[in-house]
């Protein structure tokens, strides 16, 4: 449990853990499970066949502890990963079906080039680059087969998106749509909502009893005690002592001795807490044992102290408005509900096209404010992917927005204006550029769907089952 925890917390792969076991299944389909020939493969591309000693392998090079895979199964850790592989074993095949290389001395000049082995005049240092292998725990040959492998891709994908080159009236209609002006005519809605000093008591209680399944508030009652080396051993000092301490702790947990039992073998002082329900005021502790309150029982690390605690019941009710607190999180919900209705009602006429000028006038009268957009990424009012919406909408036409910190607003499109780009700027180069890459992209995503009907990808469920059985 924690203790095991330790020592990965504290190393460089736990800040990249989240990334590694994230890769996409990319670049390939998904054929039908075999279930003849080879039981120790895991996959089979077309005819190559990927073991379960070369996933395994594959997982131990991942870094990732043993212990964090297995907290991870119901997560399909293990599924990720082997998604991970394959895209990578897919990419090594096309590599060799263009027959694409690179030679030893492109792979030095490579490492020589890198900043990060560079003293501050440019000058290549041998002794960083191996103060970096040393750090990374890398060896030369492994650190520059893994930098081969990354150039080989990259000259991969350059060849398959090669030969893009955007004609003219790509680039001005890019231009074009990126940089227009916009302006628009817009009325903040926040006045037009109820306000909360103006809902009543009977509004509050017909909320609870329409939605009195949803709203039933958790209390628990509940012991804790917090354990730190000062009062479990007496120093301050985090020792292996200490440590040794909390393993009999969990050991003690799992053997199902009771939670008075272990405060008073280790003459730990316990809190105990009725009626709790969480709030804003309640601290970081008290939190996060509402927050495992489904595991009643268990030892957890914050901050510089363990806590162990003890749910001893868990009880829902219906809110209590004489609870200011519960009385302001209801008034919130029916300010905010109200809030919705509002926008929703008003969106439906647009939608239905039943809203129009005479009504946006009428509804502003001297609300109506106006705004002009400098292009499509001139979000210094409205949120950006608002600014999108507002862009991809003819003249005359009305929409919600919201700007970054979510007010609403009624939008009407009022006028675009067209700017020409001048071919004799940098500006030009960049959306030569910005184009081109638009035009490789696309190619890359047609070389996606060829590559799915290239390989067939067949997985062999059973084995992926004996991995999954072997980390449990």
């Amino acid at each position: 449990m924690i203790s095991s925890l330790r020592n990965f917390a504290k190393t460089k792969l736990a800040g990249v853990f989240v990334g590694i076991i994230i890769l996409p299944f990319v670049f390939w389909g998904m054929g039908g499970m075999f279930s003849s020939g080879n039981t120790n493969n895991v996959v089979k591309i077309n005819e190559k066949s990927i073991s379960t000693e070369e996933f395994i392998d594959y997982l131990n090079s991942s870094g990732i502890p043993e212990k964090t895979i297995r907290e991870n199964l119901d997560q399909n850790i293990i599924e990720e990963l082997l998604s991970g592989l394959v895209s990578t074993t897919l990419l090594d095949l096309e590599i060799k079906d263009f027959e694409l290389s690179i030679s030893e001395l492109i792979l030095l000049k490579k490492i020589k080039e890198n900043k990060n082995f560079r003293d501050e005049n440019g000058i290549f240092q041998r002794i960083k680059y191996e103060k970096f292998l040393l750090e990374n725990n890398l060896s030369a040959p492994s650190f520059e087969q893994r930098l081969k492998m990354r150039e080989l891709q990259k000259n991969l994908f350059d060849y398959i998106g090669a030969g893009t080159t955007s004609p003219q009236f790509l680039i001005n209609k890019l231009y074009e749509e990126e940089s227009q002006k916009l302006e628009i005519e817009f009325i903040d809605l926040k006045d037009f909502y109820v306000k909360k000093e103006n809902i009543t008591e009977k509004e509050l209680n017909k909320f609870i009893i329409e939605n009195k399944d949803q709203l039933k508030v958790e209390y628990l009652d509940f012991s804790y005690s917090i354990i730190n080396p000062k009062n479990l051993i007496g120093v301050d000092d985090f020792n292996q002592t200490f440590f040794d301490k909390i393993d009999q702790i969990e050991i003690d947990i799992s053997n199902e001795f009771d939670f008075a039992t272990i405060v008073s073998n280790f003459d730990l002082t316990s809190i105990d807490i009725k009626d709790f329900k969480l709030s804003t005021n309640s601290n970081e502790i008290e939190k996060k044992i509402f927050e495992l309150r489904n595991n009643k029982f268990d030892i957890f690390e914050i901050g510089n102290d363990y806590i162990l605690y003890h749910v001893k019941s868990i009880s829902q009710k219906e809110p209590d408005l004489n609870d200011n607190q519960i009385k302001q999180e209801i008034l919130e919900l029916v300010f905010q509900k109200n809030k919705f209705d509002y926008n929703q009602k008003l969106l439906n006429e647009i939608t239905n096209k039943k809203f129009y000028n005479n009504d946006f006038l009428e509804l502003g009268k001297e609300k109506i404010q106006m705004i002009k957009l400098n292009s499509v990424r001139d979000n210094k009012k409205f949120d950006i992917n608002a600014v999108e919406v507002l862009y991809s909408l003819p003249e005359k036409s009305f929409t919600l927005i919201n700007d970054e910190n979510n007010n609403i607003y009624l939008a009407k499109v009022k006028k675009f204006e067209k700017q020409i780009i001048d071919t004799n700027k940098d500006e030009f180069k960049q959306y030569i550029a910005k184009q081109n890459s638009k035009n490789k992209n696309s190619l890359l995503k047609s070389y996606d769907t060829f590559l799915n009907d290239k390989y067939d990808v067949s997985l062999n469920q059973q084995t992926i089952e004996r991995v999954k059985n072997y980390f449990k």
